[in-house]
């Protein structure tokens, strides 16, 4: 019997995961919003069977195997929970949470209730990355001394992006694509330390970052984010041997782990970006 997906929030980012759902020929036997009728909207959208205006209607259903989450980033915390409680199977957009201590907090929710936990991040399943893993597995450049990476596009139009209260800033959005490409070329290894700066606007929250990311043995990562430019999407992981250009994108190109969620908490709070989170 195939895989029962239920679909949390009714927004743009669900939409693209409905649409993808279906190409693989999955099903999707229900979606949840706070407003009902967005979900019947969206579930006659999609040809889903039940829409619900209610969250809790979700975590209750029996026919429901596991459940994806598409809210904002202020509300993946407090919604995965509550699906992880239900002992639905949790696949929640990224960020997976605000801060290093909501990921610790939701992680130990998903180990002591005994149920999958993961941060949806498309590229982690690029066949780019694959092919990228098995090269530097392989040792084709030699040992990782460097890598450069940058990852921008003009989004003001967004207004999640520019409002602390919705979650919003670049390295939440985009600055986890260049933080996983370091940590994969660098073996997975913790930073030693993290210098950031960027530009943060009145809303509160940074629109631009650059980080340099300093790592045992002298390697170095350079990332680059931007809300409000168009950057390059490329990455450069330098050897000894030679050098490895990648993409973001297919065809052109990773593990959820806190240590990633600390990268991102740093370079964020180096730069001024403070969520009403992290002084609970």
């Amino acid at each position: 019997m195939a895989t029962r997906w239920g679909i949390i929030s009714a927004g743009r980012i669900s939409c693209d995961f409905a649409a993808a759902v279906q190409l693989v020929q999955k099903e999707v036997v229900a979606v949840a919003a706070r407003s009902l009728q967005d979900a019947k909207n969206f579930a006659a959208k999609y040809g889903i069977e039940k829409a619900y205006g209610s969250y809790s209607e979700m975590a209750k259903d029996p026919n429901v195997d596991v459940v994806y989450i598409g809210t904002i980033n202020t509300h993946h915390l407090p919604v995965s929970s509550q699906m992880l409680k239900a002992g639905k199977p949790v696949l929640c957009e990224k960020p997976l949470c605000m801060n290093v201590r909501e990921t610790q907090q939701l992680v130990q929710t998903a180990r002591e209730c005994g149920v999958f936990l993961m941060e949806a991040v498309f590229s982690r399943f690029f066949p780019a990355y694959k092919e990228l893993s098995r090269r530097l597995q392989d040792g084709e450049i030699g040992e990782v001394v460097q890598v450069i990476a940058s990852l921008g596009k003009n989004l003001i139009h967004l207004d999640k992006l520019m409002h602390p209260e919705m979650g919003g800033c670049t390295t939440l959005s985009l600055g986890i694509y260049p933080i996983q490409v370091a940590s994969l070329a660098m073996g997975g290894d913790k930073p030693l330390k993290v210098v950031a700066g960027g530009h943060l606007i009145d809303q509160g929250v940074e629109v631009t970052t650059s980080a340099c990311l300093v790592y045992s043995k002298g390697r170095v990562a350079s990332l680059s984010e931007s809300v409000t430019a168009d950057l390059p999407s490329e990455a450069f992981i330098v050897g000894t041997k030679g050098t490895i250009k990648d993409c973001w994108r297919a065809p052109g190109c990773l593990m959820p782990r806190v240590s990633l969620a600390e990268v991102k908490e740093e370079i964020r709070i180096q730069v001024g970006t403070v969520y009403p989170q992290d002084t609970v």
